[in-house]
This record gives structure tokens, sequence and C-alpha cells, in this order.
């Protein structure tokens, strides 16, 4: 049997419009951007007259709504783009659908209208910051949203009970082809010593998988009068996060605190293995994570890949990874090495079944923001 395909859907609360899609991730592949596609299906009756409009937005929220400072919300739109399919602005039968449109359109009739978005070169990923365990309501986070609503223009603040909001994320998969086998190397000389003290640090791959162990190949040459010593392996998050300014923050992911040496006139050739997880660092405040839709776990957030000519216009939030080795001799001695942590592209599925989504009530009260299965 053919695995099923899930039709995401979800209607406003008095049922005046339904938003229809076929997937919630949209795949940054850095030379483009998989476009937002899907259907509107509407009511005549209950949207008596009104314009349909479906808005596209990415926001930046750095605190909880009901924080206020001198009037100022903890958040901003870094992207908003609104197009109105009802009354549709140019024919249906001569525009051109998508693959998942036109079987939406065939099945949900002629009240069921078509639109598409492209994202911008400039956008960051899904991304969000661990919150501590005592925070509440919204954290930190690069959030993706389709908004579907009834009013009279397109800019009109459209009622709650017709308006119908589904978060979706923007993600990026590992390369099929990886780049050269990531190294890097220091000489260290010390006064009233002859000779330099060499470190080089090796990985066996530029890109893993999240929960793949990463062997990290360390080599020491100590031809110094100086005794090596405090050997540690670890992985670090380092998280770039740009809006008013750039605030970078560096955040151990895996840590091997080792009783190796490098006695003088000696050496050291070790594999080290580490394997950075969730699991490990779930006390960790301000840990950078993939965006996560509701009911789902999620995982360390996945490296950013970033196009040079557009790195500087990239709003959000940016990640990246690396190994460091240091120990002491007389000083630190520390070694960097890049990489990068990522999710494999998952295959792709042709066969689609309409499966339908419902709201979740809970305690009688309609949640904004929850989907889940219906019963078959």
């Amino acid at each position: 049997m053919s695995p099923k395909h899930v039709i995401y859907k979800k209607l406003s609360r008095d049922k005046s419009v339904g938003v229809y899609m076929g997937r919630r991730d949209f795949v940054d592949h850095c030379d483009f951007v998989d476009p937002v596609d899907g259907v509107v299906l509407l009511d005549p009756e209950l949207t008596k007259g009104k314009k349909v409009y479906v808005m596209l937005s990415c926001t930046f929220r750095y605190g909880r709504d009901d924080l206020d400072m001198l009037g100022m919300a903890f958040r901003r739109d870094i992207f908003l783009c609104t197009r109105q399919v009802y009354p549709p602005l140019q024919d249906r039968d001569r525009s051109i659908h998508t693959k998942i449109q036109e079987r939406l359109l065939r099945k949900l009739g002629n009240n069921a209208y078509p639109f598409f978005f492209e994202f911008p070169d400039n956008l960051p990923c899904s991304v969000a910051l661990q919150p501590a365990a005592t925070d509440v309501g919204k954290h930190c986070a690069v959030e993706f949203e389709v908004k579907a609503f009834c009013a009279d223009n397109q800019d009109e603040k459209g009622q709650k009970r017709s308006t119908v909001r589904l978060a979706i994320r923007k993600v990026q998969y590992a390369p099929e082809k990886g780049g050269p086998v990531p190294s890097n190397e220091t000489t260290c000389e010390f006064m009233m010593s002859d000779k330099p003290l060499h470190m080089s640090v090796s990985l066996d791959k530029e890109t893993y998988y999240h929960g793949e162990p990463i062997n990290v190949s360390v080599n020491i040459d100590n031809s110094s009068s100086k005794d090596m010593k405090n050997i540690t392996v670890s992985v670090e998050q380092v998280t770039n996060v740009v809006l008013y300014s750039n605030d970078k923050y560096v955040k151990s992911v895996a840590i091997e605190e080792t009783s190796d040496s490098v006695p003088s006139g000696t050496s050291l050739k070790k594999v080290y293995t580490l394997c950075p997880l969730l699991d490990s660092n779930r006390e960790s405040r301000g840990l950078a994570l993939d965006g996560k839709l509701k009911h789902e776990d999620t995982n360390l957030a996945s490296s950013t890949i970033v196009k040079d000519e557009v790195l500087k216009e990239v709003l959000g939030m940016l990640v990246a990874y690396r190994v460091v080795v240091r120990g002491t001799a007389a000083g630190e001695v520390a070694v960097e090495v890049p990489f990068l942590l990522m999710h494999p592209e998952p295959s792709a599925d042709d066969d689609m079944v309409f499966e339908e989504f419902k709201r979740s009530y809970l305690k009688g009260v309609i949640g904004d923001d929850d989907e889940s299965p219906a019963e078959p």
C-alpha cells in the first residue's frame, strides 16, 4: 500500500474560510525556495460579500506578546505579503496551478481558490531559542504563518472568528554533495623553548546528520619544553541573532574532558567521539532549536546555509557548529573546525491521499494554533 500524503485542513471558527495545504515544511535549497501553495475554501453565505485574503508572514518574536515596553511589542515582522483570493483577480481556469492545487480544486469545487507565494532570498529558516523551565508563553523564535481572513480591504483587521492561521516552517536539508573534509591546525612557540608545539584536528566528513556520532582526529606533536595538559574536546553551537544589532551566543552541546596529556618531547594521536543531542541539553537555556509545529518534539537547530550575496541582508537567527579542541601549555592552545549538522532530505512521495484535519477542542474552547488528525 502506498504511504498517505496528508492534506492539512483548518477552518475559521465561523466556518466561513478554510485553508488546505499539502505540506507545512518548505525547503530552502539555497538556489531557490519551495513556493508556498494551497487552496482557500470559502462559504459565500458566511463571507457576506466581503473579500477574502491570504497572508504569508515571517515574524521574529523575542518576547511574550503581553510584555510591552513603552508601547512596543516584542516582535518584528520580517516579511509580510498579502494576496486577494476572492473575488479572484484572474480567471481560475486560466491560471497555472501546482499539482496539489489541481487535485484540491477538483475535489473542493467552485468555492475553492488557489494561493501562491514565493519566499525572498533573505529570510531565515524556522529557529527557536530553548526557554527556561519557568518561562511561559511565546519564546524567542523565527516563525512563519499562513493566514486567511475576511475583510473589506487587506489593511483591515479581520474578525478573529473569520480568520484562520496555519503555522508552517522554512527548513534546510543536508546538501547532496559534501564539501572537502574539514581540518585545521595551529603551531605555538614559547619563550625559553627552541621548538614549537603543533596540533592538528580533522573530521571524517563535512556534514553530519542529527544523532550521528562525530569522530574527531587529534594529532599533537609537542617538541616544545612545555607539557600540554587538560585536553578537552567539545562541539559548540554558535548562534548569530541579527535584528537591531548582531548578538552571538556560543553554547557547548557535547564535551569530553579527558585526562590525556602530552609531555614535552612526546606526541599524541587519538580519535575522540562526540554526539551532540538535544536530550543531553534540555536544561540549557538559549540553545537554538529547529522550529517545531505544535504537538511535535524538535532537535538542535540545523546549520544555516546562506548564499554569500544575501548574507548581509538576512535577519533572524543564523546557526553554525564547530568542534573545538583545547589544552593548556603555558597558556591555552585551541583549534576550531567548522562542520554542518543537518537532516537528510526525505524521499519524495507522489501518492497523495486526502486526509482531513480538524481543529482541536480543549475544555470547550477552540485552540488558535492546534491541528490534529480527524478520526477516520
